[in-house]
């Protein structure tokens, strides 16, 4: 895995959304097919040792992940929304950001009980998406065995957020 080669991928932008937040642009890496298809292969490298049934992302990033990673290992993608976005019965989390309440919802027979589940983003920042999405997953019965991602921002400290889940990430920025 080469990790600087994803890293020459990923675009550095000051201040966005706001002042002082320095965002890890995935676009560049997802606008080029033979590093986007190398990023997916090097993930399934890992996750395919994990034993998953099925693969689960939140929108909207965690789909250009985990949806091409569940083709690859020839896995289910369960997609994880915001409110009001599924057509069918579904299972919701209300949980913290930093400056108020968000929720996310999966159908409820999205996973059976039993089902090994790898949950996959873009960034695993300060862990409250990603947590959230676990939280479903249980709540419906299945076993996260694990949690993929291209970036992880290691000073947000968001891998303490998901427990002892093996985790794996191609490119990790200390700040």
């Amino acid at each position: 895995m080469l990790t600087t080669r994803y890293r020459d991928w990923i675009r550095d932008v000051p201040d966005f959304p706001k002042p002082g937040i320095l965002f890890r642009d995935i676009t560049p890496l997802l606008g080029n097919g033979p590093v986007y298809r190398q990023a997916i292969a090097d993930l399934a490298e890992r996750v395919r040792a994990w034993g998953a049934d099925v693969i689960a992302g939140p929108e909207a990033r965690g789909y250009v992940v985990g949806a091409p990673l569940a083709a690859t290992l020839g896995l289910g993608f369960v997609p994880v929304r915001k409110p009001g976005k599924l057509p069918y019965t579904t299972v919701s989390v209300t949980y913290d950001l930093e400056y108020g309440q968000d929720r996310l919802e999966i159908h409820s027979d999205a996973i059976q009980k039993g089902q090994r589940v790898v949950v996959a983003d873009d960034l695993l920042a300060t862990g409250g998406t990603m947590s959230a999405t676990i939280e479903l997953v249980r709540k419906l019965g299945g076993e996260v065995v694990g949690a993929a991602f291209f970036i992880e921002l290691k000073a947000l400290a968001g891998r303490s957020r998901l427990g002892d889940i093996p985790i794996h990430t191609l490119v990790q920025y200390e700040s």
